[in-house]
């Protein structure tokens, strides 16, 4: 299905609740993804607070679709765009503060401020989100971890909205992890979280950043038009290994490539499509289940319809 004529939008957005903060019809979704692809939403809603989400999802007509991005990192938006509401927060939902050993970071905090933050005040533990290019929402969402740690592995308490507008406090153990996933509903929406740290020497710390950063860009094409690891590790195994050993690096569908910096990082070259990345991925997971046995599975989260 076809992104929504604009009569059929107008009534779309006058069916839904009035807001604080802003709606925006048929909005461009590749302006807000890494990969710089995709349709665009029927309606995009930025809430202008905590409150003023409750209010929209409490009123908001149930059959009407609501989906949640945040910076768009890991997120591939397919050429048809995305049906419903889009909801993106940012503002009141990217506040970070410290208290004690206890770090709190609303859902759109970026992962590398809220590293940058505990680190200002001499707080360890969180120096591996500084590795990982996204927010403290889809850090929750799928356990993000990287150099040796995890989510899971500092998460206090994270805060999440039901589709009803219900408030849910729930204990790392209340989440479910495990590799790259939660096993909270996928209509939940998570709004803030607080995270365990420890006393540090903040030169220490400051200098393992460092040591992140300086790894990623040595070795990830974090310059290009990307959205970070293609597919999850699977059991006993490293992803881009097996890419690799596939003849996949440097593999291109149209404008999108496997990287060959790093074959399990698809970019987009310039010109390419959502359906260039997506067919590129899956010709992947083609060459590699015929070459090891194994079945690679997405880390990319794919949202939208195909174009028409």
């Amino acid at each position: 299905m076809a992104a929504l004529k604009q009569n059929d939008n107008a009534r779309l957005i006058e069916r839904l609740p009035k807001v604080r903060g802003r709606y925006a019809e048929a909005a461009p979704l590749s302006k807000v993804t890494w990969f710089r692809v995709g349709g665009p939403a029927d309606i995009l809603f930025k809430p202008a607070d905590l409150e003023d989400l409750q209010n929209f999802l409490r009123n908001r007509p149930t059959d009407i679709p609501v989906t949640v991005i945040g910076v768009g990192s890991n997120l591939l938006v397919r050429d048809g765009g995305v049906r419903g509401v889009v909801i993106k927060m940012g503002g009141d939902f990217a506040r970070i503060t410290v208290d004690g050993d206890v770090v709190t970071a609303g859902a759109a905090a970026l992962d590398l401020n809220v590293a940058k933050t505990a680190a200002k005040e001499g707080r360890a533990g969180l120096e591996f989100l500084s590795g990982i290019p996204g927010t403290i929402g889809g850090a929750l969402r799928m356990n993000a971890g990287a150099y040796g740690a995890e989510t899971k592995d500092v998460l206090e308490t994270a805060f999440a909205l039901d589709p009803s507008g219900e408030m849910h406090e729930l204990s790392a153990a209340d989440m479910g992890f495990s590799y790259r996933k939660s096993s909270i509903p996928a209509d939940w929406i998570f709004v803030k979280a607080s995270f365990r740290t420890q006393h540090g020497d903040k030169d220490q710390i400051l200098t393992r950043m460092e040591e992140i950063q300086k790894s990623r860009s040595e070795s990830q094409p974090i310059r290009s038009q990307t959205g970070g690891s293609t597919f999850k590790n699977p059991e006993g195994h490293k992803s881009w290994q097996l890419i690799d050993d596939a003849g996949c690096r440097g593999l291109m569908v149209g404008g999108a490539q496997m990287s060959e910096m790093h074959c399990n990082f698809m970019i987009n070259t310039g010109n390419a499509t959502a359906a260039d990345l997506e067919g590129l991925g899956e010709e992947v997971r083609t060459r590699v289940k015929a070459k090891s046995g194994v079945e690679l599975q997405w880390e990319i989260k794919r949202i939208g319809e195909a174009s028409q």
